[in-house]
């Protein structure tokens, strides 16, 4: 049988046993402080948000080098037939273009690179629904046939406490309209066209998180819903919140996650989120 290896880069914020148990391999992302690079899964969150509170500029971040993802996908390539290689949003980095072009530069190995058009636990979700239908037998085409089901019911919404973080980093298209009112609002962010959009401007936060476990709501009254509320820093809200939605739904697997450092310098500490898709 024909054997595929699993790639993700570090955004998905996999914990180390969910990486082990999937045998699924991880390509980092780095953060720079001023002449220090470091890559963020030698970083913890908790770590790096004390590091970025004490820096006067904002870091800034960087993608794995071509050949970085070269020398990986050989290294795969030696017992690997085939490889796929997960990828936060095309929209907000070149770390998926990379791949593509590191797939064009090796030989003796099928590289097939993903751009999940998302980041953090939702770009997981992908990996790790390949890794269990790697183990099943599935064929590549049979992975990306049933990884369509999944991008078709993803949604994800999370709520910045500072927005500057996302304009300054030019990571938000549509930022303007909420600059100068910003201190007054939670506006509720999502990934529309591979780019991050405003979704609807809420008063505070409580609203923000109520309107967003309301639209969690419209899809876990249909079935089965995987789920995770993703948090910058801030364990206790999240598990709060994680803890409201598991009583209130039998048919909801939900979950912890984390916005590491790279998306954290751009969303900033104490951001939250919610993400989801139907199983």
């Amino acid at each position: 049988m024909p054997k595929i290896s699993i790639v993700t880069d570090s955004t998905a914020y996999l914990d180390e046993e969910t990486l082990v148990e999937n045998e699924i391999n991880v390509i980092p992302l780095s953060v720079v402080f001023g002449q220090e690079t470091s890559r963020e899964t030698e970083m913890g969150t908790e770590e790096f948000f004390g590091k970025m509170r004490a820096h006067e500029k904002l870091p800034t971040t960087s993608q794995p080098s071509l050949g970085e993802f070269i020398d990986l996908y050989e290294k795969l390539g030696e017992t690997a037939d085939s490889i796929i290689s997960f990828h936060l949003s095309s929209g907000i980095s070149g770390t998926f273009e990379t791949a593509v072009a590191a797939s064009r530069s090796v030989e003796g190995v099928n590289v097939y690179p993903f751009d999940t058009e998302i980041s953090c636990s939702a770009q997981g979700y992908y990996a790790v629904e390949a890794a269990k239908l790697v183990r099943e037998g599935k064929t590549v085409d049979e992975i990306f046939e049933a990884l369509t089901s999944i991008r078709d019911t993803l949604s994800g919404y999370f709520i910045v406490a500072d927005l500057n973080h996302l304009h300054r980093g030019g990571r938000m298209s549509g930022a303007q309209k909420f600059l100068g009112s910003a201190l007054q609002i939670k506006p509720i962010l999502h990934f529309d066209d591979k780019v991050i959009v405003p979704f609807e401007k809420v008063r505070t936060e409580k609203r923000a998180i109520k309107r967003v476990m309301e639209l969690l709501e419209q899809d876990a009254a249909d079935g089965p819903v995987r789920a995770t509320v993703v948090h910058a820093n801030v364990p206790e809200k999240a598990e709060e919140i994680r803890s409201t939605l598991d009583k209130k739904y039998d048919n909801l697997e939900i979950d912890l996650g984390v916005f590491g450092p790279v998306i954290g310098t751009h969303l900033g500490e104490q951001s939250l989120g919610l993400t989801w898709y139907k199983k």
